[in-house]
């Protein structure tokens, strides 16, 4: 006769990377040298959204959510990244936990009400998924400073334009946690894993 026993192993939790170059600092605790690494988070901004409403990262406090950097006018891979953001939108709608923010970075065209008439096409709440807008160097460094993501004018470029094509996955304490092809329709499942990962992390 046979037995099977289980031994009630759990599969250990997955834990998402946190992205950026930490830096290491040193303390004391109960007499020992104690090494702590401090990661990068997205610095605070203040921009206005499709509803000329002041956007900051407070105002994704205490959420999870997706960031890129778009404008409306390009002709390669924003119409795609977009598409692909919808579908995350769509997958998280209904979660007040999570958020999504779409920077342009070419605001002397991409105004308010383009802004605002381009998220009404997309059948969106726009309390959950902002389209903001701002000073445009300011928004550019954030994209190259805070997000770590390539952003910047070159007349030689489809619109006008460089910028990267990834979908940024921010926690709740502003660390970068992910990074995935916005023009990857395998990235977006990827993303959403992660981002179903990422809730289950403590607060």
């Amino acid at each position: 006769m046979v037995f099977f026993f289980s031994t009630g192993c759990r599969r250990p939790e997955v834990k998402l990377p946190i992205l950026g170059e930490p830096v290491v600092t040193q303390r004391m605790f109960n007499g020992k040298i104690v090494y702590d690494s401090i990661y990068p988070t997205v610095p605070t901004f203040s921009l206005l959204d499709q509803d000329s409403i002041a956007v900051s990262g407070q105002s994704f406090s205490g959420k999870v959510y997706v960031a890129d950097f778009i404008f409306l006018s390009c002709p390669n891979i924003c119409p795609k990244m977009t598409a692909e953001m919808k579908i995350t939108y769509d997958f998280f709608a209904k979660d007040d936990r999570i958020g999504f923010i779409s920077h342009t970075i070419d605001p002397e065209d991409d105004s308010i009400p383009r802004l605002k008439a381009f998220a009404n096409s997309l059948n969106i709440d726009n309390r959950k998924w902002k389209f903001v807008t701002g000073n445009q160097d300011s928004i550019l460094q954030l994209a190259e400073k805070g997000y770590f993501s390539n952003a910047y004018k070159d007349s030689t470029a489809p619109g006008g334009y460089v910028h990267s094509g990834g979908l940024l996955l921010i926690d709740k304490k502003r660390h970068i946690r992910g990074v995935y092809d916005g023009t990857n329709p395998q990235e977006t499942y990827r993303l959403i894993n992660d981002i179903n990962i990422l809730l289950k992390e403590p607060s």
